[in-house]
């Protein structure tokens, strides 16, 4: 798996893919960071479609990174850190199924690597709350509209970038400083 011509892929639903996507878009080794849609039923579904929450699918992350640079293990543990995987259906006040915690595996190792980060995570009390992280198949991916991507980069200025997801940035800045673009 470790080719330094070869890009892996990581899929993750953790809150809206605006915080989201700019939290990962600075992590080294991630060459590629696009939002969409992903675990629903509908075939190349709007995000009208996705808010009306009858699509099955959740606000998610396509990312693709360099194994030589970064791992899965070092993507999960910032997967972890950046939103309130006891929440079932919700981040802050971001509430719906689309906003579900999942982390869609790609392969065994994934799935076997997540797992494990979850049961760990439990067991050590890191949060007061038990973890509902799903831990799915990755069975398709629609992205978004471009207006979605690099939203942070494009409305840093906009309230609500400024009150939910400069937070998040400074947080990972402070938490997952080395592990940065510079």
């Amino acid at each position: 798996m470790e080719n330094n011509n070869k890009l892996d892929i990581a899929t993750f639903a953790n809150g809206c893919f605006w915080c989201t996507e700019a939290i990962f878009q600075q992590l080294n080794g991630v060459e590629k960071v696009t939002s969409g849609y992903s675990g629903g039923h509908v075939v190349n579904p709007t995000y009208e479609q996705v808010c009306d929450k009858n699509t099955g699918h959740a606000e998610c992350l396509k990312i693709e990174y360099n194994p030589s640079e970064t791992s899965f293990d070092e993507l999960l543990e910032v997967f972890w850190a950046t939103h309130d995987p006891t929440t079932l259906n919700r981040q802050g006040n971001d509430v719906g199924p689309q906003y579900r915690s999942v982390i869609f595996y790609h392969n065994e190792e994934q799935k076997e690597k997540a797992e494990k980060y979850k049961q760990q995570l439990d067991k050590s009390g890191a949060f007061d709350l038990p973890i509902v992280t799903a831990i799915e198949p990755f069975t398709n991916f629609y992205e978004a509209e471009n207006y979605h991507h690099d939203y942070y980069k494009n409305h840093s200025s906009q309230s609500y970038c400024y009150f939910v997801i400069k937070p998040k940035m400074d947080k990972l800045k402070k938490v997952f400083g080395e592990k940065l673009k510079k």
